[in-house]
């Protein structure tokens, strides 16, 4: 198979790059707060929020809402284990991709940078 085509079947959800930079770091750790993990992606509390719900959906995080002394919110961010099952499965798609980029390159004759 040629790698281009391999490519076209990345999961979507995890290959954006704010939603892939949040699912690393959550594998990372067993759970985030939500502004530790704003700071650590640098995204914005709105593309923080809008990502995560989507990975929620998919059931790749679980979102856990709380309050510290009755009165300060607090939300925690924690991958699953669906959510960490595709992440593994997502970076072996990408190390696959290379090496059979890299065999498709050397077989055509094609330089392809790094």
């Amino acid at each position: 198979m040629m790698p281009f085509k391999e490519m076209a079947r990345l999961d979507k959800l995890i290959h954006e790059p704010a939603r892939l930079s949040i699912m690393s770091a959550l594998e990372a750790c067993s759970m985030a707060e939500f502004l530790f993990l704003q700071e650590l992606t640098g995204l914005t509390k709105g593309n923080m929020s809008s990502h995560l719900s989507k990975l929620e959906k998919a059931n790749y995080v679980l979102i856990g809402k709380s309050f510290l002394r009755k009165k300060i919110p607090q939300t925690t961010i924690q991958i699953t284990p669906t959510g960490s099952h595709a992440l593994t499965e997502y970076w072996k798609q990408i190390d696959h991709i290379r090496e059979i980029t890299k065999q498709w390159s050397q077989e055509t004759n094609i330089a392809f940078p790094g």
